[in-house]
């Protein structure tokens, strides 16, 4: 079902500036902010980049349903990595998001009741971010000439195994899950086959993460496993004991990189923007990176 979204108003560049020198006055001390104003003062020079970013809004505004939709690789610039978390709540949208089966959320505030564009909201599940030399890549990873097995990844001991969440395009019981869960714990404790933790290769910086995948996808067994990593739902990441005190801190480093390579650093995947972390002692969702959608999408979805 398809409904009519009110057009979203386009702030004029000026007017923006200066309500954000009024808000950095009262943060910064008198010497930043001269600094702040005088980079804000020579952006918006007659001729000057802000001129032509205005410019460029308009006329994507006149193009697209949807201007303030991020470009897919406005955030796939940054060559650092991508180490980033955020608490989430549940995983109920699982299965809605991918068949776009979420129902339409509405505005908050003055807007209360408008319909909101849904693009952001299903990308969450079907998207990764490549790495490139010179900028990144989000792809979207589904078919569009029949229904794909849905799965996620399990990642146990620095391994990932792929879990189906779905059979004859069934969802899986709880309890088929957990014994699905349980087998792959098993299998990742046979030490004799264990391979290296190829999950720290996404935590280096792009381009060195950017040049190892080109090496890695040349072997076509690399490649088919980087794939089906690539176009999960999400990671679930099967965490062994850190042996540190549950200290606020410690709980989240834990969350944000494993506590380190010489941990759990090893058993995630940056590249996907959701990850379950499930050790004996604690459980959370957590997001990597934003490329994919903004930062509100997630916490309405699980919400």
């Amino acid at each position: 079902m398809w409904i009519d979204i009110t057009m979203t108003s386009l702030a004029v560049a000026l007017q923006t500036l200066d309500t954000y020198l009024k808000c950095v006055e009262h943060l910064v001390a008198e010497e930043k902010f001269r600094q702040a104003k005088a980079v804000v003062e020579k952006f918006r020079a007659p001729g000057g980049l802000g001129e032509f970013l205005q410019e460029k809004l308009v006329e994507r505004r006149e193009k697209t349903d949807n201007w303030v939709g991020i470009p897919d690789l406005v955030k796939a610039l940054c060559l650092c990595p991508i180490l980033r978390t955020e608490h989430l709540s549940s995983m109920d949208a699982l299965s809605r998001c991918p068949r776009q089966a979420l129902p339409v959320d509405s505005a908050k505030g003055q807007l209360a009741g408008a319909p909101l564009c849904m693009a952001q909201y299903y990308r969450l599940f079907t998207s990764c971010r490549l790495p490139g030399t010179a900028k990144d890549t989000l792809v979207k990873c589904n078919s569009s000439v029949k229904p794909e097995q849905e799965h996620i990844i399990v990642s146990c001991k620095d391994q990932f195994f792929v879990l189906n969440t779905t059979m004859n395009f069934q969802r899986l019981s709880e309890t088929d899950l957990l014994t699905q869960l349980e087998k792959i714990m098993k299998m990742a404790e046979r030490e004799e086959e264990r391979q290296p933790p190829i999950g720290l290769l996404t935590s280096d910086r792009r381009t060195e993460w950017a040049e190892a995948r080109d090496v890695l996808t040349k072997d076509a067994t690399n490649r088919d496993s980087l794939d089906m990593i690539e176009r999960c739902l999400c990671l679930v990441c099967l965490d062994d004991p850190s042996g540190l005190d549950l200290t606020d801190t410690n709980r989240a480093l834990q969350m944000l990189h494993g506590c380190g390579y010489y941990k759990n650093g090893g058993n995630r995947w940056y590249d996907k923007p959701l990850q379950v972390r499930k050790s004996l002692k604690a459980s959370e969702i957590h997001r990597n990176q934003r490329t994919s959608c903004s930062e509100e999408t997630p916490l309405e979805v699980f919400s």
